[in-house]
């Protein structure tokens, strides 16, 4: 299993040499509620990184936001399958099979990525602060093309993982941080939440099929007595 651990402690500290200046003392703070101006929730931040001065005050912050990914298919059949003979079916290949378990890229994006940027990126935007996003390699290359600036001028930075392959038997997958790409708020949200229209010919062709299976069947006309006549 990749060392979750060890890669959140590199997310901190990237964030903070991205969020601060660099001689900045900063520390960090998980699960934070964060409030829209009417007091409603808008969410958990997963980290939030605090730079305090000599007396503890805090002067600056911002976040860290560790983007998970939905998985479809079905995980329990292939656990149960495994447990009847653990021996046996340890070597297992289940990939050919009907609703093996596989990364939902596109619900992740649309469900989980976009209203967190929407609603708390949002708020840490609106007070001039940044946001750093830890994801992926492969969530990553799903996205539209972000229009990226440099360091200096980026309010997001888009921490990017993979992982690498245990290179001995029995030793662990190994997660790095392949490179950070930065860009500014707005511009990268709009890019994220906005459709790729297709054509629209093909619309048009959907419509005019389902016309005529509709006109293919005449409508029933049905008389009705005039209510009004006694």
């Amino acid at each position: 299993m990749p060392n979750s651990f060890s890669a959140r402690l590199d997310d901190c500290r990237r964030c903070g040499g991205f969020l601060f200046p660099a001689n900045a003392t900063w520390t960090t703070l998980t699960e934070v509620r964060l409030k829209d101006a009417d007091g409603g929730s808008a969410g958990n931040i997963d980290i939030v990184l605090c730079a305090y001065d000599k007396a503890g005050k805090v002067y600056d912050f911002g976040a860290l936001e560790v983007q998970a990914v939905y998985i479809s298919g079905n995980v329990r059949n292939l656990f149960e399958h495994y447990m009847e003979a653990p021996a046996k079916n340890s070597s297992m290949d289940w990939t050919t099979e009907e609703n093996y378990p596989r990364p939902d890229y596109l619900s992740s994006s649309r469900k989980r990525l976009a209203p967190q940027l929407i609603f708390k990126g949002g708020i840490i935007n609106a007070w001039s602060k940044k946001t750093a996003v830890a994801l992926n390699k492969s969530f990553f290359s799903t996205l539209p093309k972000l229009p990226e600036v440099a360091k200096a001028e980026a309010d997001i930075a888009w921490l990017i993982y993979d992982v690498k392959l245990p290179t001995n038997p029995g030793a662990h997958y190994e997660m790095y941080r392949e490179r950070i790409v930065y860009t500014r708020f707005e511009p990268a949200l709009n890019q994220i939440t906005k459709s790729r229209p297709g054509k629209m010919e093909d619309f048009l062709r959907q419509l005019q099929t389902k016309v005529d299976e509709k006109l293919e069947t005449p409508p029933t006309n049905r008389t009705l007595e005039n209510p009004f006549d006694k």
